[in-house]
């Protein structure tokens, strides 16, 4: 089978959890299903980096950061060039797709943030994305997503047959050994000693909720309360955490950063007392299977998508509650029983997510969508 992955999306190192996603479902392909003729189809800042995973690759001339080129690109030149290269299957990667071309059409569609939080977009890129996503759902023949949550979401938004979607989890891969010294080394570089540290990993977007985690920090007492560290892809809203933890006087706990490389993030896991995830809306969560299987304590929202990932595994709180939030932090870093409770239940219930599972479900659904495109081509002619 010739698949065509479509990632004109990913800028590398600014994309976050979809580079992630498209990277370790690459991985996962290669090691379940060897006889996947893979071929990636990318922009050009991915062609500057060197190409994608040693993956052949077309190249879509445009540059992914301007966002019209994107679309533009995605729905008049992609097309033609997945139609040349003869491809059986096209898996559009990151919510949006082509809406025609000779050939099956998968696309993941990981949430619908911007039905269920429009605040947090403008007029015209509401109206942009929504247009792109329901294109991208209605005229796919299968709709991959990674939650029964988001699937649900994705039915009450799109008006799709359930039958239509294949709930993909995602997986979490096993981090490699570590010197253990790299966790003290982030500690002493920080000031930290022995304090605790909370980790969040997150690009700083409103829907991460990140200034709930500063307040619930400022609800803690003085002679308990943790450091913060805040790391992940920068955003204009840097300067508004900032300023936020100075007005609640907590500014010399707080650390934020920009995205680690792979070394600095394990030394954050490596230091952490526990992940904080305060997100309003997920259509998976990342993070908490990373931490999880760190074995890191996760403190996260009591939101739908967190709940089927982290099961039973996890302290939850309301994410517009910033003193339930320190309640369920100030719990883990108290009482040492209930950290190594959750540290055992995090390790073995992120066992239960792989990247090759992932590969192997993803695989069905092309066949699936093969055999779609079949009968409708058919259809056409009887």
């Amino acid at each position: 089978m010739r698949v065509g992955l479509n990632l004109v999306f990913l800028v590398p190192g600014e994309t976050g959890g979809r580079e992630t996603y498209a990277r370790e479902l690459v991985g996962g392909l290669r090691a379940e299903r060897p006889d996947l003729d893979l071929t990636a189809f990318v922009n050009r800042e991915t062609t500057d980096a060197g190409g994608f995973e040693n993956l052949p690759v077309t190249v879509v001339p445009f540059r992914a950061r301007r966002r019209h080129e994107w679309a533009a690109a995605e729905q008049i030149v992609l097309p033609r060039l997945v139609a040349r290269a003869r491809v059986d299957v096209l898996h559009s990667l990151a919510n949006t797709a082509p809406g025609w071309g000779p050939y099956a059409r998968v696309v993941t569609i990981h949430d619908t943030l911007f039905r269920r939080h429009p605040e947090f977009h403008t007029r015209a890129a509401l109206a942009g994305t929504s247009a792109l996503l329901r294109l991208a759902a209605r005229r796919s023949h299968r709709v991959i997503t990674v939650s029964e949550a988001a699937a649900d979401d994705i039915v009450a938004t799109f008006s799709l047959p359930r039958s239509k979607i294949d709930v993909v989890p995602n997986g979490v891969a096993k981090p490699a050994p570590i010197d253990p010294d790299l966790g003290s080394a982030l500690r002493r570089r920080l000031g930290l000693a022995e304090r605790p540290l909370v980790l969040a990993v997150a690009t700083r977007l409103p829907h991460k909720n990140l200034g709930l985690l500063i307040e619930a920090l400022a609800a803690s007492s003085t002679e308990r309360r943790p450091a913060l560290l805040l790391a992940g892809q920068a955003t204009s809203l840097d300067r508004e955490l900032t300023a936020h933890a100075r007005a609640l006087g907590v500014a010399s706990d707080v650390v934020i950063t920009g995205r680690l490389s792979a070394r600095e993030l394990e030394a954050a896991y490596a230091a952490a007392s526990c992940l904080a995830v305060p997100s309003l809306y997920e259509g998976f969560g990342l993070p908490v299977l990373e931490a999880m299987v760190r074995g890191v304590p996760v403190a996260c929202s009591d939101i739908p998508a967190l709940r089927e990932v982290a099961g039973d595994a996890a302290s939850f709180f309301g994410p517009r509650d910033p003193r339930a939030a320190a309640m369920a932090i100030d719990a883990i870093l108290a009482d040492p029983r209930l950290a190594d409770s959750l540290r055992d239940r995090g390790r073995a219930r992120a066992a239960r997510f792989s990247w090759t599972a992932a590969a192997r479900l993803t695989a069905a659904s092309y066949e699936r969508a093969i055999v779609t495109r079949s009968a409708r081509t058919k259809t056409r002619f009887v």
